[in-house]
C-alpha cells in the first residue's frame, strides 16, 4: 500500500496572491465551470481548455479565453506558457467499466498536463481529485490524508483516479507547486451531474434505499469546493493533499431525500438488502469484463463503493493547514436550489 506524504497539518501556511493568469482543464465541465466562472468573477485573467467549438463559443460569451483541444495535444505547453497557476478538472467520472481508456484520460492525460505546465513556467497547481481513490467497497469512516490507497480499488475510476494523483505529484517541485483536493459527493447549483441522475431515477420508480440509507455521508456544495481549491492556490503547500466537504456529515438517505424534495420529487420508500446489491454490482463487474464494456450494467461495485456504504471524510487538515471553512452550509445549499427551481422560467 502506499501512503501519501502529508507533512505537518498545523504548519503555517505560505500566503500566495490569487493568480492573475489561471489555466484550467475541464471547463465545460459541472466543476470547471464553476471555477471558470468563479476565477473570471474574481478578475483573473481565465484560459480554459474545452473540447468543442460549441462548448468554446459558450465560454467566450463570458468573457473567459477558451482553447479547443484535448489532454493530450501537442499544443499543450504552448496554451498553458505565461499562466501563473493551473487547475485541473477534466476527467472521466464513469463509474462502470471504464477500462482503458479512462485510465488514459485520467491517468495518462494528467502526466501530460502537469508535465506540460512544468514545460510552461507554471508555479502553482491544483489538481481535484476525488475521495474515490480511498474506494474498495468497503465502509470509509472519517478517512483522512494519510490513508492509504486500497490493495483492491473498488473499480476503474477508483484506479485512474489514483494514478491521476501520483502522476500529478510525482511532478511537484522544480518550480512547480502541485496540490491536491478530494471533495467527496459535490452538488448544488447547475448541477448536470449526480442531481439528474438522482431525479430521472427517482422518477422512473428504480431508485431504492440500499439497507434503509442510514449510513452516514460527507458533501461538498460546489461553492466549498471552490472555496477549497481557491485556498490551496494560495496557502496549499507542495506535495500535499487536502479533503474538502461540507462539515458535519449526515445520513445518506436524509441528504438525497432532501436533494430530490429540493426538484419537487417525491421520494422512496422501497428498501433493497445491502447483500443483494452488492451481488448485483459483482455481476455489473463481471459482465463489464466479458463484454469490455460494450453491454452497460445498472451497477458495479464502483457504483456501490460510492452509493451504498459509509463515506466520511476528515477535513481537520484543510481546516488548519489552508484556514479552510465552508462558506455554505447544507440547509442554504438546500434552499438555494429549492428558491431556484420554483423560480419562474
Amino acid at each position: 500500500m502506499t501512503t501519501l506524504p502529508t507533512g505537518a497539518a498545523s504548519a503555517a501556511a505560505t500566503e500566495h496572491t490569487r493568480p492573475r493568469r489561471l489555466f484550467i482543464t475541464g471547463a465545460a465541465g459541472y466543476v470547471g465551470r464553476n471555477l471558470t466562472r468563479f476565477f473570471a468573477g474574481e478578475g483573473v485573467t481565465v484560459i480554459a481548455l474545452v473540447r468543442t467549438a460549441e462548448a468554446a463559443g459558450r465560454l467566450r460569451a463570458t468573457g473567459v479565453t477558451p482553447v479547443v483541444g484535448d489532454l493530450f495535444s501537442d499544443t499543450l505547453t504552448e496554451m498553458m506558457a505565461g499562466r501563473d497557476a493551473l487547475i485541473h478538472a477534466a476527467a472521466d467520472t464513469d463509474h462502470g467499466h471504464g477500462g482503458a481508456g479512462q485510465m488514459r484520460t485520467n491517468g495518462e492525460g494528467t502526466a501530460r498536463v502537469f508535465e506540460a505546465a512544468r514545460k510552461a513556467g507554471v508555479a502553482r497547481a491544483v489538481h481535484v481529485s476525488t475521495e474515490s481513490v480511498l474506494g474498495d467497497g468497503r465502509p470509509l469512516h472519517m478517512v483522512t490524508e494519510a490513508t492509504p490507497y486500497p490493495r483492491r480499488p473498488a473499480g476503474s475510476y477508483s484506479r485512474s483516479k489514483i494514478a491521476a494523483e501520483r502522476n500529478a505529484l510525482a511532478r511537484n517541485g522544480e518550480g512547480l507547486d502541485v496540490m491536491v483536493v478530494r471533495p467527496r459527493l459535490v452538488w448544488g447549483r447547475d448541477d448536470t451531474t449526480a442531481l439528474p441522475q438522482l431525479v430521472a431515477a427517482a422518477r422512473s420508480g428504480q431508485m431504492a434505499w440500499i439497507d434503509g440509507g442510514g449510513y452516514r455521508t460527507s458533501t461538498t456544495h460546489i461553492d466549498n469546493l471552490i472555496h477549497g481549491v481557491d485556498l490551496a492556490l494560495r496557502r496549499g503547500r507542495g506535495g500535499e493533499v487536502y479533503f474538502l466537504s461540507d462539515g458535519e456529515p449526515m445520513a445518506f438517505r436524509t441528504f438525497i431525500s432532501a436533494l430530490l424534495e429540493t426538484q419537487g420529487v417525491s421520494v422512496p420508500e422501497k428498501t433493497v438488502p445491502r447483500p443483494v446489491v452488492r451481488t448485483v454490482a459483482a455481476l455489473g463487474d463481471l459482465v463489464g469484463a466479458v463484454t469490455g464494456g460494450r453491454k452497460p450494467m445498472p451497477l458495479t461495485l464502483q457504483g456501490f463503493a460510492a452509493s451504498a456504504v459509509e463515506v466520511t471524510v476528515d477535513i481537520r487538515k484543510a481546516r488548519e493547514a489552508l484556514g479552510y471553512a465552508p462558506l455554505v452550509t447544507v440547509a442554504e445549499g438546500l434552499d438555494a436550489l429549492r428558491r431556484s427551481h420554483d423560480r419562474p422560467g
